[in-house]
Protein backbone atom coordinates (compact mmCIF):
# COMPACT_ATOMS: atom_id res chain seq x y z
CA UNK A 1 0.00 0.00 0.00
CA UNK A 2 1.28 3.43 -0.92
CA UNK A 3 -0.12 6.29 1.15
CA UNK A 4 -0.51 9.19 -1.26
CA UNK A 5 -2.11 11.73 1.08
CA UNK A 6 -3.10 11.70 4.73
CA UNK A 7 -5.44 14.43 5.97
CA UNK A 8 -5.76 14.93 9.71
CA UNK A 9 -7.48 17.65 11.72
CA UNK A 10 -5.98 20.30 13.96
CA UNK A 11 -7.31 23.04 16.21
CA UNK A 12 -3.84 24.65 16.23
CA UNK A 13 -3.19 25.24 12.55
CA UNK A 14 -0.77 28.15 12.96
CA UNK A 15 1.24 26.27 15.60
CA UNK A 16 1.41 23.18 13.41
CA UNK A 17 2.57 25.30 10.47
CA UNK A 18 5.36 26.70 12.61
CA UNK A 19 6.37 23.22 13.80
CA UNK A 20 6.35 21.45 10.44
CA UNK A 21 7.81 24.39 8.50
CA UNK A 22 10.39 25.69 10.96
CA UNK A 23 11.18 22.91 13.43
CA UNK A 24 11.08 19.98 11.01
CA UNK A 25 11.86 22.06 7.93
CA UNK A 26 9.39 20.33 5.64
CA UNK A 27 8.43 21.82 2.29
CA UNK A 28 4.96 23.32 2.15
CA UNK A 29 3.24 22.29 -1.07
CA UNK A 30 -0.15 23.95 -0.60
CA UNK A 31 -1.80 26.37 1.82
CA UNK A 32 -5.12 28.14 2.19
CA UNK A 33 -7.00 29.76 5.04
CA UNK A 34 -8.08 26.49 6.65
CA UNK A 35 -5.46 23.93 5.65
CA UNK A 36 -1.82 23.31 4.82
CA UNK A 37 -0.04 20.44 3.05
CA UNK A 38 3.55 19.21 3.29
CA UNK A 39 5.54 16.91 1.08
CA UNK A 40 6.89 13.88 2.93
CA UNK A 41 8.85 11.92 0.36
CA UNK A 42 6.30 10.42 -1.99
CA UNK A 43 3.41 11.21 0.37
CA UNK A 44 1.54 14.38 1.32
CA UNK A 45 0.53 15.28 4.87
CA UNK A 46 -2.39 17.72 5.11
CA UNK A 47 -3.65 19.51 8.20
CA UNK A 48 -7.25 20.70 8.07
CA UNK A 49 -8.52 23.09 10.72
CA UNK A 50 -11.32 21.93 12.99
CA UNK A 51 -12.61 23.52 16.22
CA UNK A 52 -11.95 20.46 18.38
CA UNK A 53 -9.59 17.56 17.72
CA UNK A 54 -7.99 14.59 19.44
CA UNK A 55 -4.45 13.25 18.91
CA UNK A 56 -3.28 10.88 16.19
CA UNK A 57 -0.44 8.46 15.72
CA UNK A 58 1.31 8.22 12.35
CA UNK A 59 4.69 7.01 11.15
CA UNK A 60 7.18 8.04 8.48
CA UNK A 61 9.63 5.67 6.80
CA UNK A 62 13.29 6.69 6.77
CA UNK A 63 16.33 4.93 5.25
CA UNK A 64 16.90 1.58 6.92
CA UNK A 65 20.52 2.40 7.87
CA UNK A 66 19.92 5.82 9.44
CA UNK A 67 17.99 5.45 12.68
CA UNK A 68 20.91 6.58 14.86
CA UNK A 69 21.71 9.46 12.53
CA UNK A 70 18.04 10.43 12.47
CA UNK A 71 17.93 10.45 16.27
CA UNK A 72 20.93 12.81 16.48
CA UNK A 73 19.25 15.09 13.90
CA UNK A 74 15.95 15.07 15.81
CA UNK A 75 17.50 15.69 19.22
CA UNK A 76 18.68 19.13 18.11
CA UNK A 77 15.15 20.54 18.17
CA UNK A 78 12.83 17.83 19.50
CA UNK A 79 12.17 16.05 22.76
CA UNK A 80 12.26 12.32 22.06
CA UNK A 81 9.62 10.20 23.78
CA UNK A 82 11.33 7.23 25.45
CA UNK A 83 9.83 3.84 26.18
CA UNK A 84 11.14 1.70 29.03
CA UNK A 85 14.22 3.91 29.28
CA UNK A 86 15.20 3.75 25.61
CA UNK A 87 14.83 6.40 22.93
CA UNK A 88 15.16 3.93 20.03
CA UNK A 89 12.70 1.04 20.05
CA UNK A 90 13.61 -2.32 18.53
CA UNK A 91 10.79 -4.15 16.77
CA UNK A 92 12.53 -7.43 16.17
CA UNK A 93 9.55 -9.22 14.65
CA UNK A 94 9.26 -6.41 12.09
CA UNK A 95 13.04 -6.14 11.59
CA UNK A 96 12.67 -2.41 12.27
CA UNK A 97 13.78 0.32 14.69
CA UNK A 98 11.96 3.56 15.52
CA UNK A 99 11.67 6.59 17.79
CA UNK A 100 8.85 9.00 18.62
CA UNK A 101 8.15 12.67 19.28
CA UNK A 102 5.17 14.98 19.70
CA UNK A 103 4.04 17.69 17.32
CA UNK A 104 2.05 20.71 18.54
CA UNK A 105 -1.22 18.76 18.78
CA UNK A 106 0.50 16.02 20.79
CA UNK A 107 0.17 13.71 17.85
CA UNK A 108 2.66 10.87 18.32
CA UNK A 109 4.94 11.04 15.29
CA UNK A 110 7.19 8.06 14.59
CA UNK A 111 10.29 7.80 12.42
CA UNK A 112 10.88 4.16 11.53
CA UNK A 113 13.71 2.39 9.73
CA UNK A 114 12.58 -0.92 8.21
CA UNK A 115 15.45 -3.22 7.33
CA UNK A 116 13.37 -5.35 4.97
CA UNK A 117 12.93 -2.42 2.58
CA UNK A 118 16.69 -2.25 1.83
CA UNK A 119 16.42 1.50 1.20
CA UNK A 120 19.85 2.50 2.45
CA UNK A 121 21.11 6.04 1.96
CA UNK A 122 24.57 7.58 2.13
CA UNK A 123 23.25 11.14 2.27
CA UNK A 124 23.49 13.17 5.46
CA UNK A 125 20.20 12.72 7.31
CA UNK A 126 17.79 15.66 7.11
CA UNK A 127 14.12 16.38 6.53
CA UNK A 128 14.80 15.36 2.92
CA UNK A 129 15.39 11.83 4.20
CA UNK A 130 11.69 11.34 5.01
CA UNK A 131 10.61 8.74 2.44
CA UNK A 132 6.84 8.30 2.86
CA UNK A 133 4.06 8.18 5.40
CA UNK A 134 3.92 4.52 6.31
CA UNK A 135 1.38 4.21 9.14
CA UNK A 136 -1.83 5.77 10.37
CA UNK A 137 -3.36 4.77 13.69
CA UNK A 138 -6.89 3.39 13.49
CA UNK A 139 -8.24 2.83 17.03
CA UNK A 140 -11.66 1.19 17.06
CA UNK A 141 -14.07 -0.62 19.40
CA UNK A 142 -13.83 -3.94 17.53
CA UNK A 143 -11.04 -4.82 15.08
CA UNK A 144 -12.69 -7.79 13.36
CA UNK A 145 -15.40 -6.01 11.33
CA UNK A 146 -13.02 -3.19 10.41
CA UNK A 147 -10.39 -5.62 9.11
CA UNK A 148 -12.99 -7.60 7.15
CA UNK A 149 -14.28 -4.42 5.55
CA UNK A 150 -10.80 -3.17 4.57
CA UNK A 151 -9.82 -6.61 3.22
CA UNK A 152 -13.06 -7.05 1.29
CA UNK A 153 -12.84 -3.55 -0.20
CA UNK A 154 -9.15 -3.40 -1.13
CA UNK A 155 -7.59 -6.85 -0.74
CA UNK A 156 -5.22 -5.65 1.99
CA UNK A 157 -4.15 -8.42 4.38
CA UNK A 158 -2.92 -8.57 7.95
CA UNK A 159 0.79 -7.76 8.13
CA UNK A 160 1.16 -8.40 11.85
CA UNK A 161 -1.01 -9.09 14.87
CA UNK A 162 -4.54 -10.44 15.14
CA UNK A 163 -8.11 -9.21 15.36
CA UNK A 164 -8.29 -9.07 19.15
CA UNK A 165 -5.96 -6.29 20.34
CA UNK A 166 -3.53 -5.15 17.64
CA UNK A 167 -3.72 -5.59 13.89
CA UNK A 168 -1.37 -3.98 11.35
CA UNK A 169 -3.07 -4.13 7.94
CA UNK A 170 -1.15 -3.57 4.69
CA UNK A 171 2.59 -3.75 4.10
CA UNK A 172 5.81 -2.02 5.11
CA UNK A 173 5.18 0.91 2.77
CA UNK A 174 1.73 1.57 4.20
CA UNK A 175 -0.09 0.21 7.25
CA UNK A 176 -3.33 0.78 9.09
CA UNK A 177 -2.38 0.33 12.74
CA UNK A 178 -5.74 -0.94 13.90
CA UNK A 179 -6.03 -1.39 17.66
CA UNK A 180 -8.81 -2.13 20.09
CA UNK A 181 -8.78 1.14 22.01
CA UNK A 182 -10.28 -0.54 25.08
CA UNK A 183 -7.41 -3.04 25.30
CA UNK A 184 -4.34 -1.17 24.05
CA UNK A 185 -2.81 2.31 24.41
CA UNK A 186 -0.19 3.97 22.21
CA UNK A 187 3.45 3.38 22.92
CA UNK A 188 5.76 4.96 23.94
CA UNK A 189 3.66 7.19 26.22
CA UNK A 190 0.90 4.65 26.96
CA UNK A 191 -1.65 7.38 26.37
CA UNK A 192 -5.27 6.70 25.53
CA UNK A 193 -5.80 6.03 21.83
CA UNK A 194 -8.51 8.24 20.36
CA UNK A 195 -10.61 7.39 17.32
CA UNK A 196 -9.58 10.58 15.54
CA UNK A 197 -11.19 11.20 12.16
CA UNK A 198 -8.98 11.28 9.06
CA UNK A 199 -9.04 11.00 5.28
CA UNK A 200 -6.56 8.79 3.46
CA UNK A 201 -5.88 8.49 -0.25
CA UNK A 202 -3.81 5.43 -1.12
CA UNK A 203 -2.84 3.09 -3.93
CA UNK A 204 -3.12 -0.68 -3.76
CA UNK A 205 -3.16 -3.35 -6.47
CA UNK A 206 -2.87 -0.76 -9.24
CA UNK A 207 -5.99 1.02 -7.99
CA UNK A 208 -6.46 4.21 -6.02
CA UNK A 209 -8.70 4.41 -2.99
CA UNK A 210 -10.06 7.02 -0.60
CA UNK A 211 -10.84 6.14 3.00
CA UNK A 212 -12.81 8.46 5.25
CA UNK A 213 -12.74 7.49 8.92
CA UNK A 214 -15.38 9.35 10.91
CA UNK A 215 -14.18 8.18 14.31
CA UNK A 216 -16.45 5.14 14.36
CA UNK A 217 -16.07 3.23 11.11
CA UNK A 218 -14.20 3.63 7.82
CA UNK A 219 -15.75 4.21 4.41
CA UNK A 220 -13.68 3.25 1.38
CA UNK A 221 -14.33 4.29 -2.20
CA UNK A 222 -12.46 3.36 -5.37
CA UNK A 223 -11.07 6.37 -7.25
CA UNK A 224 -9.76 4.54 -10.33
Amino acid sequence: MHIQELTIYTSKLSEQISFYSNTLGLKMVKQNQDSVSYGIGRSILTFQHAPETTPYHFAINIPCNQIEEALVWAQKDLEILPFEGSEIQNFNSWNARAFYFYDRDKNIVELIARQNLHNESNDVFSEHSFLEISEIGLPVDDIAPVYRYIHRSTGLDIYSGDIDRFCAIGNEHGLFICINKHKKDWIPTMEKAYSSAFVLQFAQNKKEWRMEFNGQEPEIKSLK
